[in-house]
């Protein structure tokens, strides 16, 4: 079985040498999506479209990607792509490709003059499949990091994750790029990437709680970027209900979440007509959410 649900294909371009690089995701005719922000200082595109209330009920493609505010001009390169290609919302006078994105702030890492370009972001497309199988410093997830609660100089690489399952009919497959002043800890509770402590231990077995040392924080400097796919017949309503349910998910698997310093965003896009209960879909998403941030930093490793 593939990656991804029928018709989405996801692809990456990577700068090791920058510890950037950008993450594409194509999909296939009639994807609905939403989203759900709770992060202090999202940096993103087009993801007003996205909420409930609004009209549009069309995705075309979804960017992730490094560079910061600078990355978002990979999500023009996309549109651009996509409109080659005659794939966009008809309007009387033109297709529109639909494009939402949000960035990873990552210039603390690797070379601060150096983003995404938009030669990747149309290798990305290219390059797309749906057995895309890459994993940790890759795409969006290239120059992420972790544990950044006591500073930058305790961090540990972050990366991009994936975690998938079929219930019925019903395909679903989350993406993360885990970009988390927290760290990241598995079901039972044990550190898998995070603040670095002493002899090659974690800070967190070391203290009683994670408590902030603010001046080593940079502000609005870190993000969690997740998204599930699905071929369930889900309205934009229920994506986005589904998409708040993601954030549940995000903090099983980040100790501390959704923290002032964090920019954390969850998509969730379906292109199908498999129908099932919204509550079980939710939860399967937010089970999947936390699997796919586990599985970016499973071969995590320190800064320096």
């Amino acid at each position: 079985m593939s990656l991804l649900p029928p018709g989405f294909r996801l692809g990456h371009a990577t700068d090791l040498e920058a510890r950037t690089g950008c993450t594409v995701i194509l999909c296939p005719p009639q994807t609905r999506g939403s989203c759900e922000i709770r992060g202090s200082s999202p940096g993103s595109r087009e993801l007003a479209l996205l909420a409930p209330e609004r009209s549009m009920q069309e995705v075309h493609a979804l960017v992730l990607t490094g560079g910061s505010a600078f990355g978002l001009a990979t999500g023009d390169a996309v549109m651009r792509w996509l409109h080659k290609k005659g794939i966009g919302y008809q309007t009387p006078w033109q297709r529109v490709p639909i494009v939402p994105a949000a960035v990873v702030f990552d210039l603390n890492v690797g070379r601060s003059d150096a983003f995404p370009t938009e030669a990747m972001a149309v290798s990305a497309c290219e390059s797309a499949s749906s057995d895309c199988d890459e994993r940790g410093s890759v795409g969006a997830g290239t120059g992420t990091t972790v544990g950044k609660w006591l500073g930058i100089e305790r961090a540990m690489t972050g990366g991009f994750g994936a975690a998938q399952r079929q219930v019925d009919e019903l395909r679903m497959t989350a993406l993360a790029v885990v970009n988390a002043v927290g760290d990241i800890i598995d079901a039972h509770g044990t550190v898998l990437a995070g603040a670095r402590g002493s002899e090659r231990s974690f800070a967190a077995d070391e203290t009683t709680s994670r408590t902030l040392v603010r001046k080593a924080i940079l502000g609005q400097t870190n993000t969690t970027l997740t998204t599930v796919l699905s071929n369930g017949a889900f309205t934009k309503l229920e994506l986005f209900k589904i998409a708040q349910r993601m954030h549940d998910g995000m903090s099983r698997a980040v100790i501390p979440c959704h923290t002032s310093f964090d920019g954390d965003v969850t998509f969730a896009l379906s292109s199908g007509v498999v129908a099932t209960p919204l509550d079980d879909a939710a939860e399967l998403a937010a089970e999947l959410t936390a699997e796919a941030i586990r599985d970016a930093v499973r071969g995590s490793r320190p800064l320096v």
